[in-house]
């Protein structure tokens, strides 16, 4: 019995068996289900199988290493990839240890590839992620604490502190701070002018109570 548009939509298909039809087919083997799906549904439909073609073009390409990934970099056809390399830019860039890419963020890859369009880049992906529309980076406990070991530390090493007495209780008010913010969770000179109304009673050996 042959296989139907009607009866291909009303059955359930793993990608493992929707490859073997498109290969028994002559399609296109290689993309996300819902690709194998168009293209088998165009052949049920009546299209020839060479009509139809990749999505997506397959690119056997040398990944790039983090330090070769600019934020103008394309998505497509420079060998960026959602692998170890750019997982170790995104915790660069967000001054992060843990970095996980988001089922959005691999929707835009796809999209950038099935219409083949080098001008997404990986600076796109980051403003998706940014915009606040799409899931945020996940920091664990673990990295919170990281990213406070690193501010103190930075603190106590800018000179501008050194009129503070109680610099943990400066450390601490600029932190909660940057923490509650948007801003990157790194310490800064220009976060003593940025919050001195709020550190105006700690300064000069005065520990606010």
């Amino acid at each position: 019995m042959s296989l139907t548009v009607e009866k291909f939509k009303s059955t359930y298909f793993y990608k493992t068996e929707l490859v073997q039809l498109c290969r028994k087919y002559g399609l296109p083997t290689y993309g996300t289900k819902a690709e194998l799906n168009t293209y088998i549904l165009k052949y049920l439909s009546g299209v020839p199988s060479s009509d139809i073609k990749p999505a997506r073009s397959l690119i056997h390409q040398k990944a790039l290493t983090a330090d070769k990934i600019k934020l103008d970099t394309p998505l497509v056809g420079s060998g960026f990839k959602f692998n170890s390399g750019s997982r170790q830019f995104f915790c660069n860039y967000f001054g992060t240890t843990h970095f996980s890419f988001t089922k959005q963020m691999a929707a835009l890859m796809r999209k950038a590839e099935r219409e083949n369009d080098t001008e997404i880049t990986v600076g796109d992906l980051i403003e998706f992620l940014n915009r606040g529309e799409k899931q945020k980076v996940i920091n664990s406990p673990e990295e919170s604490t990281y990213q406070w070991n690193n501010f103190v530390k930075d603190f106590f090493s800018d000179p501008a502190t050194a009129k503070y007495t109680n610099k943990m209780a400066v450390a601490a008010i600029l932190w909660n701070k940057v923490k509650l913010s948007d801003d990157p969770k790194v310490y800064s000179y220009q976060l003593l002018s940025q919050y001195a109304s709020s550190l105006e009673n700690i300064k000069d050996g005065n520990s606010q109570s």
